[in-house]
């Protein structure tokens, strides 16, 4: 959740410190600091609570501290109240203040996790006449290098090594020894790190936009591992100090994908890329009419064995997951079920040897989802990964991966994200019932010619966007709306209703729509507002039913329904359509008004859209 940034090369380092961590605003923060070495001088520390421009103005822009090589972080608080003193970077001297300023500690670093026996750990080190001066879990992981850094003669990977095994929890360490100028020291295990090479430099982050301006080399260090960062080099150790060899990866986005380029936020920008990101994913398998699984590693015979399917994942990816829960049984009559991750590995689920395991991540570092998946690889389950960065934890450890082809997503609010991983579970629900011989050839031919249909179908939405927008204005200040559905619509519902709340902070709920008179009618006053989704041809009556129900309890209705049905008009105050599309596949379309929604209803309340309260993108902590 929190973002690092390093870099050690000729240029001076806090600039390009800046830079990076302003790309990784979107992942939440609280505080931001930086430590930068000029030459063999100590380190100078500066820390700043709030946005990143407090730390910006604090160091002018970067250019108040000289030195080519340097560590930077913006922190979200975990142990200890968001300040300046709990800020990183934290050191190893034992400060009377908050480490800021010039520091003669041997050794000052960053860190991404969470500690979990740093109790323990703290209570050794006071043994061995430490003190602190903060109330983090960081300055614990600090301390405890700089013990073993002086226990092992002054030997790094000794030191980082030690440390890694002592340490429980989640951790990527960025650390600066004194007496190794010009080098940065990493290690990771479960929270996300990168690592690029270019022109003589080296740069570190816990996410691809951050260096993405500077180079597309980058390598992606595995669990438990350490590595030496010095100008254009990297070297890679592990736990018993061998050096290891990790094979570069070519990033395939373009820098200007990670910047707003011209729009008012991210989250609009990333609403108007969806036909791309949509389009892109399905050409990724779709070839020649027929949708092709060969790269993603799954063979006919393998799919015919599935027995059942489970789908793992949190938030919006759940929400993706129980769209697709539909289409495949739908499709493909294998049993499905969807599980947040947070809970399924809690549980001990009954697994079958032929089952699936399917986890969805947009970072492919999501705590709960990785821990989710590696459960399944212990118990010998086959698994695969709906994920959007290359070379992410869970691509790497999943038995086969389908990337969405997405880009890079920087509003903490997911849109194209979302729908690139739809896409990606419809081909497989399709794929999957042509094989197993649940679908003709006739139906699977109209359902890809329908899925080819989706990027098309989204962008007649967006053209014809400014009526939300003008509902949006008068619904701004309302305080609770209700999503309500059946079956996809449902689904949509759920995706809908988070979207509203963690942009608008608008209390708002999605209920099965048959599931109103089993008490949430309650909760309906004079003008409430009520959001009925109408895609679903065989649930349609029933849904418009409910929701006539709560317009005589005095609900303002909005309907959102495909074109010709026109009719709803005479149930609802508001009605915006979708084009027509197999309803098996609606959910890519139903979704696209409703993320509008939410949108335009944020920036009418003077909202921070891209980055909203007490929010990060990628949840890489339990």
């Amino acid at each position: 959740m929190c973002g690092i940034v390093g870099f050690t090369g000729t240029h001076q380092a806090a600039p390009i410190l800046l830079d990076g961590l302003s790309k990784l605003e979107y992942r939440g923060y609280d505080s931001a600091g930086l430590a930068v070495r000029d030459g063999e001088k100590a380190a100078e520390v500066v820390k700043a609570v709030g946005r990143l421009k407090n730390l910006a103005e604090k160091t002018d822009d970067g250019k108040a501290l000289p030195g080519t090589c340097g560590i930077g972080h913006t922190r979200w608080a975990t142990h200890g109240e968001p300040s300046q003193t709990n800020a990183h970077p934290h050191v190893s001297g034992n400060c009377t203040g908050s480490g800021s300023g010039k520091v003669e500690s041997e050794v000052v670093g960053v860190h991404n996790g969470i500690i979990e026996n740093y109790k323990e750990l703290k209570q050794k080190l006071e043994h061995n006449g430490y003190a602190f001066y903060s109330d983090t879990d960081t300055e614990v992981a600090i301390k405890l290098v700089d013990y073993y850094y002086k226990k092992y003669l002054h030997d790094p990977i000794d030191a980082i090594s030690k440390t890694m095994v002592r340490v429980r929890g989640s951790y990527a360490l960025e650390l600066m020894f004194a007496d190794h100028p010009g080098e940065i020291w990493v290690a990771r295990k479960d929270s996300p790190m990168i690592i690029g090479v270019a022109d003589g430099e080296t740069y570190i982050a816990s996410d691809v936009p951050a260096i993405l301006k500077y180079t597309r080399t980058v390598y992606y260090i595995d669990n438990l591992q350490c590595a030496k960062i010095t100008p254009g080099e990297v070297h890679f150790y592990d736990l018993n100090g061998d050096e290891v060899t990790i094979e570069p990866t070519e990033i395939k986005w373009d820098a200007e994908a990670a910047e707003k380029g011209g729009y008012e936020h991210f989250m609009i920008k990333e609403i108007h890329e969806q036909p791309k990101a949509v389009g892109d994913t399905l050409n990724s398998v779709i070839k020649d009419g027929k949708i092709d699984l060969t790269e993603i590693g799954l063979s006919d015979d393998q799919i015919k064995e599935i027995s059942s399917i489970t789908m793992v994942a949190c938030g919006s990816a759940w929400h993706v997951g129980m769209a697709c829960q539909y289409v495949i049984e739908d499709l493909t009559r294998i049993p499905v079920r969807v599980e947040l991750a947070s809970e399924f590995r809690y549980r001990r689920p009954i697994l079958d040897p032929k089952q699936l395991v399917i986890v969805i991540s947009q970072s492919g570092e999501t705590a709960d989802t990785l821990e989710a998946l590696r459960l399944a690889k212990r118990s010998n389950i086959k698994t695969l990964a709906i994920v959007n960065v290359v070379g992410s934890s869970i691509a790497r450890e999943a038995d086969n991966v389908f990337y969405t082809l997405a880009g890079p997503e920087i509003a903490v609010a997911t849109t194209k994200a979302y729908s690139a991983q739809l896409a990606a579970g419809y081909s497989l629900a399709v794929q999957f019932g042509k094989v197993r011989g649940t679908i003709t050839e006739e139906e699977y031919s109209k359902y890809i010619e329908e899925l080819q249909s989706i990027p098309t179908k989204i962008t007649k939405i967006l053209e014809d966007k400014e009526r939300l927008q003008w509902f949006a204005a008068k619904f701004a200040h309302i305080q609770d709306a209700f999503f309500i559905g059946r079956g996809i619509d449902y689904a949509v519902g759920l995706e809908g209703s988070l979207k509203m709340k963690e942009i608008s902070y608008i209390h708002s709920e999605a209920y099965a729509a048959g599931e109103l008179k089993h008490g949430t009618i309650s909760l309906i006053e004079n003008n409430t507002l009520v959001i009925g989704i109408l895609t679903q041809n065989e649930l349609y009556e029933k849904t418009v039913s409910n929701m006539v129900e709560c317009k005589a309890r005095g609900a303002y209705l909005m309907g959102l329904a495909s074109y010709g049905k026109y009719e709803v008009e005479d149930q609802c105050n508001f009605v915006t359509y979708v084009p027509t599309i197999d309803p098996h596949f609606a959910a890519s379309l139903a979704v696209v008004p409703l993320q509008l929604l939410g949108y335009y209803i944020s920036v009418a309340r003077g909202l921070d859209v891209d980055k909203p309260r007490n929010l990060a993108k990628s949840v890489t902590v339990e």
